[in-house]
């Protein structure tokens, strides 16, 4: 008789529950009180005959040890529990901080690079302070060349005497790609980021720091229509797949031939409309075959080498895409300004 009600206990302590303090401490009382069922099972053992006392008495005190630790289990579940709801985090901000939101130039600036590394580019980069050699000699501006007047530089060390040792804040991010040709044998495709510093007045239109991304590609038979294809590719997933695109003679020194890309006016479609001065077009980049002088100059040989090169600024394209009308806006740190950007969920 002993022996089923010991067995009929340990089949109910798997089965013990309880979902308030309330419930435990019924627990409590119905088994472990001085007159619970654990006591009561005490009380019966002392009927036993001797020869079964050794047996039910071991299984007597296994019982009771079974009921004890399940309710102390469920006491400390309940005392987590109390505990977590009732802590105060001393770390927590007294007012909610709002999370910030990317910079408008961030984001343009990584859909650009994603739209090229889906056609093979890889990232470069290179320093914002360089010398003369990688910024201007190397891309084929001659110590006097009237086009060094295109790009009104900040020296940060100049030498007259020699011009090798000026030292200046890069002008463009082609100096990345000086670097890359130096250490690097074709084929070459790369995209290349970065800051780079004018002299210019700061006015709604101009800055002396802006953003730049230019692109490189040097490989055996690399042609002008490969130029093209690339930038029609580049302008339809960055504008609509419905966006024209048309390239106008120019000069750059470290291109031949060079041109300058215009892209269909995304305000009127190409009809003509005040932002697009009614010519149904809107410049966004410069562009062209990279001239021989440039390749032999990073040491490889232009007989067998072909490529060509291309460079937009990140704040004219973020400017056609979200029509922000000064370019002010983007250094000055507004956050009514960045909050405009912030994306919707």
């Amino acid at each position: 008789m002993l022996q089923e009600k010991i067995d009929a206990i340990l089949a109910q302590v798997a089965e013990m529950t309880a979902d308030n303090a309330e419930a435990l401490e019924a627990l409590r009382i119905r088994y472990l009180s001085k007159k619970g069922e654990i006591a009561s099972l005490f009380n019966d053992f002392k009927l036993v005959p001797p020869e079964q006392k050794r047996e039910l008495g071991q299984r007597l005190n296994e019982v009771k040890t079974l009921v004890t630790e399940r309710i102390n289990a469920l006491r400390d579940q309940f005392g987590a529990v109390a505990k977590q709801s009732n802590r105060v985090d001393i770390t927590r901000p007294a007012v909610p901080q709002a999370l910030g939101t990317r910079h408008p130039l961030s984001v343009v600036r990584k859909e650009i690079v994603d739209i090229f590394a889906r056609l093979g580019f890889t990232l470069a980069e290179g320093p914002e302070v360089e010398d003369d050699w990688h910024v201007f000699s190397a891309l084929n501006f001659a110590a006097d060349h009237p086009a060094r007047d295109m790009q009104d530089t900040f020296f940060v060390e100049q030498d007259e005497q020699d011009v090798t040792r000026n030292i200046v804040l890069r002008s463009h991010t082609s100096s990345v790609q000086v670097r890359t040709m130096d250490h690097h044998k074709p084929p070459i495709r790369i995209i290349c980021p970065g800051r780079v510093y004018r002299n210019e007045a700061i006015t709604a239109r101009a800055h002396c720091f802006f953003h730049q991304i230019e692109g490189l590609y040097i490989d055996k038979g690399v042609t002008f229509a490969d130029l093209r294809q690339v930038l029609l590719y580049f302008a339809q997933q960055l504008f609509g797949s419905d966006t024209k695109i048309r390239l106008r003679p120019s000069y750059f020194p470290f291109t031949e031939p060079s041109a300058e890309m215009d892209v269909t006016c995304m305000l009127c479609g190409g009809k003509g409309c005040s932002f697009c001065k009614n010519t149904g077009w809107v410049e966004i980049l410069g562009c062209g075959m990279v001239d021989p002088a440039v390749l032999e100059a990073s040491g490889i040989d232009s007989s067998v080498y072909s490529g060509y090169a291309f460079g937009l600024g990140i704040e004219r394209i973020t400017n056609l895409k979200y029509m922000v009308k000064d370019l002010r806006m983007f250094s000055e740190n507004d956050v009514r300004f960045l909050d405009e950007f912030r994306p919707v969920h």
